[in-house]
């Protein structure tokens, strides 16, 4: 049984150490969670030889997951706000477990996908907790610090994963290899679930007798990013050719649910996703950011382990220490980087996505012009810069994002902010892709010129996310009142 002391602890009564031993234990849930995101792309090829299905197929072992996880979000979000933060963290975390444990013995590839749903759900469930407890139990620059650790979390987690995906591969013999990277998340869950259980303190919500959720509003929201990601995830197949009417759908919906929103809260009743946050100073811009960068810096990743294992022959593991100078730069970047924010503001996140076009540029020239034998040396430098500048997006971008969120609607911002880069690595990881094997088929089977071209793509697509920022680093500029001349 739960220590009840430990329940009735509130922001205002828990320790500091309390808070941030609850913060630490909340991350390495996060953390498992989104790294499922991108660890799988180094198994794919295994996957798709150890069950004898096509790469069309697989590839929903990737898509199928963030799809799940990427309708969930906002709703999780909401009910995070209404039922108590830590009772959907624990239920979520607990599910998430599971839902691994049934990814890693699924016997065929329908069943894998299955599993890989509802682990997407799960992990949807329980990520707009994270940002929601930081909105809760911190306030005043600890509020930047903790954001400043979860922005880190996301950025980690996701430059991280092929790295980790191919040291357990390479750690483990046999044609399941493969299924230990879903194994992996059971013992880490397990442990998180009994820290969790202990550390982190109840938070502001009622019983299930106070949900009031707007369920039209989920309909619309979830409709509208069904139909915007299914022809992205399906790109493999062709979908995206076959299935482009489901966009002006997507759309429509989405005007819909603005409208219905718009509606919802005018009449006094509790919308989705509140509109007040549209007005919300930072939250718009930062979301248009999130989006657009992670089209980019998500895309990368599926690309370079198709170009080093399918081009160069390599194995999962060298190919996933070849992005190690990324994740290692992530690391360093992101820790500086949350201390950095509170100080110089969006400054920050525009030095950031500088060093990330620039290193990716770089990496694209080279990889295009390496010899096979030099092409995981030439691009140790550029990678790790294009790394240091990822920390300083992915963190800063999220503390700045929902600094100013009320703490009423912090799980529901939070989740839509989560949705807004789960859209984005979609479309990332579909349009790179595609462009990759569309520069594959029509140049002869050039590996070196298919991945520089995909990798130019996403500089492109970081490219459109700087030129958001410097656009709301005026805004902002313009928007400070003028000091008034000193009377004489």
């Amino acid at each position: 049984m739960m220590d009840m002391g430990l329940d009735q602890v509130t922001r205002s009564e828990a320790p500091d150490r309390l808070r941030w031993h609850a913060l630490a234990v909340t991350q390495l849930a996060a953390f498992m969670v989104l790294l499922d995101v991108n660890i799988v792309n180094v198994a794919l090829p295994s996957i798709e030889r150890a069950l004898s299905v096509p790469a069309a197929t697989v590839q929903w072992v990737v898509s199928g997951y963030a799809l799940t996880l990427g309708l969930t979000l906002v709703p999780a979000g909401r009910l995070g706000d209404v039922l108590g933060r830590r009772r959907m963290f624990l239920i979520a975390l607990t599910a998430f477990t599971v839902a691994s444990a049934m990814t890693g013995a699924a016997p065929t590839a329908g069943l894998l996908i299955a599993a890989r749903l509802v682990q997407g759900i799960a992990g949807g469930l329980l990520i707009p907790q994270n940002s929601g407890l930081v909105q809760e139990l911190f306030s005043g620059a600890e509020r930047g610090r903790a954001f400043g650790f979860l922005g880190a979390t996301v950025g980690l987690a996701t430059a991280a994963g092929p790295v980790i995906g191919g040291l357990i591969l390479g750690a483990v013999a046999g044609p399941d290899a493969w299924r230990w990277v879903f194994y992996v998340n059971v013992p880490i869950g397990l442990v998180a679930l009994v820290l969790a259980a202990r550390l982190v303190p109840a938070t502001a919500g009622g019983g299930w007798r106070d949900v009031h959720l707007d369920v039209v509003g989920g309909l619309l929201l979830g409709g509208s990013v069904l139909a915007l990601l299914i022809p992205l995830v399906d790109a493999e197949d062709g979908g995206a050719h076959r299935l482009w009417p489901l966009w002006p759908v997507a759309a429509l919906l989405l005007v819909l649910f603005s409208w219905w929103e718009a509606r919802t809260s005018r009449r006094g009743h509790q919308p989705l996703l509140n509109p007040r946050l549209v007005r919300t100073r930072g939250y718009p811009a930062g979301t248009g950011i999130a989006l657009v960068y992670f089209v980019g810096f998500t895309g990368i990743w599926l690309v370079l382990a198709l170009f080093f294992q399918d081009g160069l022959g390599y194995t999962p593991l060298r190919s996933g220490l070849a992005v190690t100078p990324f994740a290692l730069g992530v690391t360093i970047s992101s820790v500086i980087a949350g201390r950095l924010v509170s100080r110089l503001g969006r400054w920050v996140t525009v030095c950031g996505l500088t060093a990330g076009i620039t290193g990716l540029t770089v990496t694209a020239l080279l990889l295009r012009h390496a010899s096979p034998g030099s092409s995981y040396w030439v691009t140790v430098a550029p990678l790790f810069l294009a790394g240091l500048g990822g920390g300083m997006v992915t963190s800063p971008n999220m503390t700045l994002t929902l600094q100013n969120v009320p703490v009423s609607m912090a799980g529901a911002a939070g989740g839509a902010l989560q949705t807004a880069q789960r859209i984005g690595a979609a479309i990332g990881t579909a349009t790179l892709t595609m462009i990759f094997y569309h520069v594959l088929l029509t140049s002869g089977r050039d590996y070196p010129t298919a991945v520089s071209d995909a990798v130019l793509a996403a500089a492109g697509f970081m490219a459109l996310a700087l030129l958001l920022a410097v656009a709301e680093l005026i805004r902002r500029r313009t928007a400070e009142p003028v000091p008034s001349a000193p009377r004489s």
